[in-house]
């Protein structure tokens, strides 16, 4: 494993953070803590941490224009004004299903929000992904998924990356970026057959096309070539549950990893101290930008 410095940035202590997104604009990154049923604006200039209560599980965060996010919650779609601190239900796409909640998502290029659901218990796959598309209205793309996670896009828009963080997969799809459509998923890498510890869990993509993917119960974050499905590099994570992780600062050389103190046993406790914070990391590489929803821009 290589050993660039990772340091703690905030001792949030979060049940499970989850679902970075950095905001070029304010310099701020969001995210979420999902059985806190909170998420949270941290400002890396200043160590400050908004806190922002749901009152649910909130599995991802995306930025939509000033002091507007999109929220994925345990009931679908919300939106949630931050001067006003007050949530508007957008589209509950599994309103049959209360034992399912949202997990990870992410915006594409074009501004749509794409995000997915599992079991709240973790025992079936019963997920699904769904696209809420920048009028609001929904998709459900995938099934049969057990517990959605990360989603990366390629540099040239024609592939997209996709999490089963249960099934141990990290699957590739080819990508229409215009329709805001996926098709022909095939296995990129299978955590079980590379031997990898711990799970694949949230993700992202540095400007040279390579994926970075957070190792729950693997205390890393791992480099992979999307091209080959080879393991480039490694950097461990001062925590097991390492959950996810996104470029972000001011030259997007910075990679922020999430993490969790969800079942940490009593006997590891000491060696993970921080679970739960917020780290970061400068891996030599730059990152990409995080879109915002609704927002139409250059791939």
């Amino acid at each position: 494993m290589s050993s660039p410095h990772v340091r703690l940035v905030l001792d949030a202590r979060a049940e499970l953070g989850e679902g970075p997104c950095w905001n070029e604009l304010e310099k701020a990154l969001y995210w979420v803590d999902i059985i806190g049923k909170r998420f949270c604006k941290f400002d890396p200039a200043t160590g400050s941490n908004e806190e922002f209560p749901v009152g649910e599980y909130v599995g991802a965060v995306v930025c939509a224009g000033q002091g507007e996010v999109i929220l994925a919650t345990q009931s679908g779609f919300q939106s949630y004004s931050m001067e006003q601190r007050r949530l508007t239900p957008i589209v509950d796409p599994e309103s049959h299903l209360p034992e399912n909640r949202f997990n990870d998502g992410k915006c594409d290029a074009r501004g749509r929000f794409w995000a997915g659901t599992m079991e709240i218990v973790e025992k079936e796959a019963k997920g699904s992904l769904y696209v809420l598309d920048v009028d609001r209205s929904f998709r459900k793309v995938h099934e049969g998924v057990g517990v959605s996670n990360g989603i990366a896009w390629s540099l040239d828009g024609k592939e997209m990356y996709y999490v089963d963080s249960m099934k141990k997969l990290v699957l590739a799809f080819q990508f229409d970026l215009e329709r805001g459509e996926i098709s022909g998923p095939r296995t990129l890498i299978d955590f079980a057959d590379a031997g990898e510890e711990g799970f694949p869990d949230g993700m992202t993509i540095d400007a040279e096309g390579m994926l970075w993917i957070a190792h729950w119960d693997g205390w890393q974050v791992s480099r992979w070539n999307p091209r080959t499905g080879e393991k480039l590099d490694s950097i461990r994570v001062p925590a097991a549950k390492a959950s996810s992780c996104i470029f972000g600062g001011e030259a997007l050389d910075t990679l922020y990893i999430t993490t969790a103190r969800k079942d940490v046993q009593d006997h590891l406790a000491g060696e993970q101290p921080h679970a739960g914070g917020i780290f970061a990391v400068q891996p030599g590489v730059k990152g990409t930008r995080t879109y915002t929803f609704g927002l139409h821009n250059e791939f």
